[in-house]
């Protein structure tokens, strides 16, 4: 990611207040800011998810969703997850549907590095072999989205935390947005 890119922040409303660098707003007090998620899902029925690359500042190393991102200060939020998508993972992208416009979460990694977004989640179409950025993902794997379901309830830890909020959320995982009767 360029040294240059801005992200842009939010007042407790979600609204626009303005934007800062990147790269000084995750840490230990991060500032609400506009992010996305992204889960992709190929013909055979499997959800992408990736591994973070081991050199990023916030959970490195966990595996989480497609891939997330930051839109520029202009940018249509569209068109950054697109822009994402290749930069990433070298995909193009079809079928993108806004799945939750108005997620939100605040969290917290083992570093004490806060991430704290308004963060829409969409989902989309591909049927291309990911070629991963080694920058940002470190790993990849088409898996069946109701065992990953059933990972993220037996071993919430082992990813990220926006994953696990966002699979009780949708329905592409199937049993993970069931609740338990016990």
């Amino acid at each position: 990611m360029v040294d240059t890119d801005h992200v842009i922040l939010l007042d407790d409303d979600g609204q626009a207040i303005g934007t800062a660098p990147k790269s000084s707003v995750h840490g230990t007090e991060t500032a609400l800011h506009l992010a996305f998620s992204c889960h992709v899902v190929n013909s055979d029925g499997h959800v992408l998810v990736t591994r973070r690359a081991l050199s990023k500042r916030a959970w490195p190393g966990v595996w989480s969703n497609s891939f997330c991102g930051h839109p520029r200060p202009a940018e249509p939020v569209v068109a950054a997850v697109r822009r994402r998508a290749d930069f990433e993972l070298g995909i193009m992208l079809t079928d993108l549907e806004l799945a939750l416009p108005l997620f939100r979460y605040r969290a917290t990694d083992a570093s004490g590095i806060v991430e704290h977004e308004v963060c829409p989640v969409y989902t989309a179409f591909t049927d291309d072999e990911p070629v991963l950025n080694p920058l940002e993902v470190v790993d990849a794997q088409w898996v069946d989205p109701t065992a990953l379901a059933v990972a993220i309830e037996a071993t919430p830890w082992a990813f990220s935390p926006w994953l696990v909020l966002q699979a009780q959320q949708l329905n592409l995982f199937g049993t993970s947005s069931r609740r338990r009767a016990s």
